[in-house]
């Protein structure tokens, strides 16, 4: 059933704490199934696309404890002969896991939600197969069988950063080591490989690059007791409801030093005329519930363009998100389902090239489709605060990283 988003006429105020990092809680776990022996993870998100890794990280023989908020996990020692593993919608686990089943000698099948055979996966499996392991298919359903054998993959990841991420975490753990070259005119969401390097460094990892090639040699992965930090990107939805809303938000537990991409929303809501203030690790959001047009960047933080999006739909003057070209093979289109959206309930958003011009209009009630993309569903509930009668055909979508957003949502506007 459709689910109506609430509407708020005055300011708000509130407090919460956002879950962990669904990108470092991927990365955590898939390093922690190749270290040299038991780690542990506390503060994981548990949510559908972190429940799928960690499912698939069993089938290909990882050990996996997560009955407590510190997850222990003993890594792969003998690998499957066979095995099956379901995605969902999930781009790090169908990215992430290739790999990581190529390592051994089984072959593994990989299926996913009907709408993620739509997402991009041709270079990485053309890198695997550069590496020695056989692959079958081009996109979901796709099969890997190892072992990779090979050192050097020459790839272009010009259409999604996690391409290289996922050779990278393995990389330490192949036989030869990895060289790995890319060979696109250029790097979506370079602040995500960042903390792919962060994090293979953090287990011990020594990495060479230069220029377009990254280097790392055959050696163990050290198992550590890690903790992961709060989601900046989905906290960017609550703290966009302060600058909408008039009020102030705060989110207690802010990464004070973090590389997730998520951090840019803060930039970017100053750049609207938002108040910002840190005090340690709270951050808050002080709205006055008027925003400005803004033309920002944000190739390096690409899922913040819905939020962004919404909130410029809302604001006084024209904006431009530039750089987000690659997000057409997100979860959905989303640059397409973006300006199909919004124009549908009486806005001006024409999609370009690399990414999205918005006019701001006086929007109508209606019903927003969020094509089982939990960013479409924030940037709906987000309109819902201005536009009365705003519907959602899919509020559930959001337990992709939060699975109780609906429930905080509604706490937080009312």
């Amino acid at each position: 059933m459709p689910w109506s988003a609430p509407y708020r006429r005055r300011g708000l105020s509130g407090r919460l704490s956002i879950p962990g990092s669904k990108s470092a809680t991927a990365r955590a776990l898939v390093l922690a199934s190749l270290a040299d022996h038991r780690g542990t993870i506390r503060g994981a998100l548990v949510a559908r696309d972190t429940r799928l890794m960690v499912q698939g990280l069993r089938q290909l023989g990882a050990l996996i404890d997560d009955s407590s908020d510190c997850w222990s996990v003993d890594p792969i020692a003998n690998w499957p002969i066979q095995a099956d593993i379901d995605v969902g919608l999930a781009g790090t686990v169908m990215r992430f896991l290739a790999p990581v089943a190529a390592l051994g000698a089984g072959q593994i099948s990989f299926h996913g939600d009907p709408q993620a055979s739509a997402r991009p996966m041709g270079p990485l499996l053309q890198g695997l197969n550069q590496l020695g392991a056989t692959i079958t298919g081009t996109a979901l359903p796709f099969t890997v069988k190892g072992p990779i054998t090979g050192r050097l993959a020459s790839i272009d990841a010009s259409t999604s950063s996690q391409f290289m991420s996922a050779l990278l975490l393995s990389g330490p753990a192949m036989a030869q080591g990895l060289t790995l070259r890319q060979t696109g005119d250029r790097l979506p969401s370079q602040p995500h490989i960042a903390m792919t390097i962060a994090a293979l460094e953090e287990h011990g990892v020594t990495l060479d690059r230069s220029d377009q090639q990254w280097r790392v040699d055959h050696q163990a992965i050290k198992a550590i007791d890690q903790r992961i930090e709060a989601d900046t990107t989905t906290a960017a939805a609550f703290l966009a409801a302060a600058a909408i809303c008039g009020g102030e938000v705060t989110i207690v537990g802010w990464p004070q030093h973090s590389l997730q991409p998520g951090g840019q929303i803060l930039d970017v809501l100053q750049s609207m005329g938002v108040g910002i203030v840190s005090d340690g690790e709270q951050m808050t959001v002080h709205g006055h519930g008027e925003l400005q047009g803004v033309d920002v960047d944000l190739s390096g933080a690409s899922e913040l363009t819905p939020v962004v999006t919404a909130l410029a739909a809302l604001a006084k003057g024209p904006s431009r998100i530039r750089g987000v070209g690659h997000i057409r093979g997100h979860e959905t289109d989303r640059i397409a389902a973006l300006a199909r959206e919004i124009n549908a309930l009486g806005g001006a958003v024409t999609a370009v090239d690399d990414g999205l011009i918005i006019e701001p209009r006086r929007l109508h009630a209606g019903l927003f489709h969020t094509y089982h993309d939990h960013r479409m569903a924030h940037a709906a509930c987000l309109i819902g605060l201005r536009v009365e009668g705003t519907r959602l055909d899919d509020v559930a979508c959001t337990s992709k990283t939060m699975p109780t957003f609906p429930q905080q949502w509604l706490e937080l506007v009312g």
